[in-house]
């Protein structure tokens, strides 16, 4: 009796000894998890690796689209039913606007849209053209890129003198008509020293300094114009300050923009990797950055609003440039910022975003809900792959650590819920799988091409109950409402309308994606 309470007791000590230990290891594994920073980076990625299948075919169908947005007189047509368009754009003016890209479903040449495309079209290529090699898509993204800086130079006709729009919108969306029938004068906006434009003007010195940096190898005298369009540009933004949306408020109804501080940063961040001038990055980490950049606020990254790209645009200096920028207090501030916006987006972050459906999408507004996803996955691949090749193993929010392979995982989920891994099991991306939207809000593939159409009598293919004749390739639409339903209508354009910067941030991110692995590049 004795022996057996005496067995019991060490048995119940035994039990009570394994109990404490599981309870002091898990204690030491959480905190190891939420603070612990000895853990080894991962390997700097090398060349390209594998291709990812999934992400190559969807690469080379939202490359197609710029081919269906493109204005002008069509070299190499890759798009049966386009042809020459715009033949006559800014004749009236003396100059030669018919390159540039359509903005969405509509024949109008907004310029502060375009020039974001042409923006984050050359960003793309800077951190990603060794992957688009590998699967054939560099050469199509600088023509792409070219088409739309042919453009952007010829509507700087003088250094405080921007042409920012083609056509009028109003009559234009009275319209359904194939872009090649077009008969309607096409007026021509300007900003000026009398009516500025500081964001249109900013946005497409951003666009032209970063391109310039795409063509400095292969064409330098072509990158020597842009970049000097680009400071001539700044200037004029930076020393006429003054919205678009003010001096032009007829666009308020289209691309009203919210503020140019955003686009002066940008454009000057640009402006410093493609010169090499610090006093671009004094601008960005001075008073300017203070005054505009909203440091320690995560936002969404979009045609409007450029402080996310710019934080981690800025933030590849803190990751890579060394004692060139140690000590500048500011450019740290966008590097925080930057890793709050990363904190945002992750999914099991203590400080993610409650801004997303069920199935874990990005989703912030109604109209063109798939931009910020998109965007947001795009920046969340950069900042994964600037971690990874300065081999910064984690990432730390309110306490919890992250991985670069974190950052990556959220923006494959981003990709793969766009190209039909979601509810629906639909792809959001046109041409791309067996179902994607047929009934895309665009002029041009609701008509057939062998139609003879005007202006107003048009309006039958909009209202057709078939499905578009056409196939608007490559074309991102709108996206989804929050609750995670699409309308494939023609009429819905909320929805089903593509448009170009989509076309850009879908063409990043799936760069990103499109190997293994790639190490960061430098841009010069």
């Amino acid at each position: 009796m004795g022996e057996k309470s005496k067995s019991k007791g060490c048995f119940g000590w035994f039990l009570v000894l394994v109990l404490l230990a599981l309870v002091v290891g898990a204690i030491v594994y959480t905190i190891k998890k939420k603070t612990s920073h000895s853990d080894k980076p991962a390997p700097v990625p090398g060349p390209p690796g594998a291709v990812e299948k999934k992400y190559a075919e969807a690469l080379k169908v939202a490359m197609q689209f710029f081919d269906v947005q493109k204005s002008g007189k069509l070299v190499n047509n890759k798009i049966s039913w386009r042809g020459d368009s715009a033949l006559k754009d800014g004749r009236d003016m003396g100059l030669d606007l018919t390159k540039g890209m359509y903005d969405a479903g509509d024949h109008m040449k907004f310029g502060f849209p375009m020039a974001f495309t042409a923006t984050v079209l050359s960003w793309a290529i800077l951190e990603y053209g060794d992957q688009m090699d590998v699967v054939d898509q560099l050469q199509p993204a600088q023509d792409s890129l070219k088409w739309i800086t042919d453009y952007l130079i010829s509507a700087h006709p003088k250094e405080n003198v921007l042409i920012v729009q083609v056509g009028n919108p109003d009559k234009d969306h009275k319209c359904w008509e194939r872009p090649e029938s077009m008969a309607e004068e096409r007026p021509l906006t300007q900003v000026n020293t009398s009516f500025p434009g500081t964001e249109v003007a900013a946005e497409t010195a951003a666009a032209m300094a970063s391109a310039s940096l795409v063509f400095k190898k292969s064409d330098s005298t072509y990158s020597s114009s842009l970049l000097k369009h680009a400071q001539q540009l700044f200037n004029f933004a930076d020393n006429h300050r003054g919205s678009y949306s003010v001096s032009i408020p007829q666009v308020q109804n289209f691309y009203n923009s919210t503020g140019y501080g955003d686009e002066l940063l940008w454009a000057a961040s640009w402006l410093y990797h493609a010169t090499g001038d610090h006093s671009y990055l004094q601008y960005v980490s001075g008073k300017n950055g203070k005054d505009f950049a909203n440091w320690g606020s995560p936002s969404w990254f979009s045609w409007d609003n450029k402080l996310a790209g710019t934080q981690v645009l800025l933030s590849r200096l803190s990751f890579f440039s060394g004692k060139d920028i140690s000590g500048n207090s500011g450019l740290q501030m966008y590097r925080k910022t930057a890793e709050a916006v990363m904190c945002g987006l992750l999914p099991k972050s203590p400080t993610a975003t409650t801004s997303r459906t069920e199935s874990g999408l990005i989703w912030v507004s109604e109209w063109n809900s798939l931009q910020h996803p998109v965007a947001s996955a795009f920046l969340a691949a950069v900042y994964s792959d600037y971690m990874l090749t300065s081999r910064t193993a984690e990432l730390t929010c309110d306490g919890h650590s992250f991985k670069p392979s974190d950052l990556r995982d959220f923006a494959k989920d981003q990709a793969d819920y766009i190209l039909g891994n979601n509810p629906l099991k639909m792809s959001f991306l046109v041409g791309y799988g067996k179902k994607y939207p047929q009934y895309v809000h665009h002029r041009g593939a609701s008509i057939p091409a062998d139609a003879t159409t005007g202006c107003r009598d048009g309006f039958k293919w909009l209202d057709s109950k078939k499905p578009n004749p056409n196939v608007a390739v490559g074309g991102l639409v709108g996206g989804p409402f929050l609750n995670e339903t699409y309308i494939d209508s023609r009429n819905n354009s909320m929805q089903a309308e593509p448009s170009t910067y989509n076309g850009a941030v879908i063409v990043g991110l799936l760069s990103s994606l499109v190997t293994t692995s790639s190490a960061v590049q430098s841009f010069t």
